[in-house]
């Protein structure tokens, strides 16, 4: 796999470190798996041709290019807030959510993550680790999914919501 010009990466055992111009992120592999640095190419390469050393070889390779894309451009999730009174708002570094409980929903970004709110009901989740990313993203969902008779809660910004008729009325 090419690695793009200004992201530097270095093996150490089965540890790999990539950094580029938004950070840097390290991860540990199989150690069965052979990773290569060469001048400009990462090559990932596996012992036998079982399945469970294809599996092993195609999710390195997945988790490596990740890293790098990761360091280069970042990645984001966006959430869509729907519903009367719910909304979002930035304190400081924290995240404020509105979702009709009792009391706000505070969410204190873990280190390498960033907030953004446009508007009351758009709330952008970035930084440069995808898994860190859709995992801070689900979390923040999980406080009020969407419900399927309104569509109200917090939503993923191409998730598409089923909704459901309700009751038919008393006759």
């Amino acid at each position: 796999m090419p690695v793009p010009s200004g992201v530097k990466c270095a093996l150490k055992g089965s540890t790999l470190s990539v950094t580029g111009p938004k950070g840097t992120l390290e991860e540990t592999f199989q150690p069965g798996i052979g990773i290569e640095v060469a001048e400009n190419e990462i090559l990932v390469s596996r012992p036998t041709d079982s399945g469970q050393d294809r599996a092993f070889h195609g999710l390195t390779r997945a988790l490596i290019n990740n890293m790098v894309v990761g360091v280069t451009e970042g990645y984001e999730r966006t959430l869509i807030i729907e519903g009367v009174g719910y909304r979002a708002s930035l304190q400081g570094k924290s995240l404020n959510l509105l979702l009709g409980f009792s009391h706000p929903v505070s969410v204190d970004p873990p280190e390498g993550i960033t907030f953004t709110v446009e508007g009351q009901q758009t709330v952008k989740v970035s930084g440069i680790s995808k898994q860190l990313v859709g995992q801070v993203a689900a979390d923040v969902r999980s406080f009020r999914k969407p419900e399927p008779y309104k569509g109200k809660g917090v939503r993923y910004q191409n998730e598409r919501v089923r909704r459901k008729a309700g009751k038919a009325g008393g006759k």
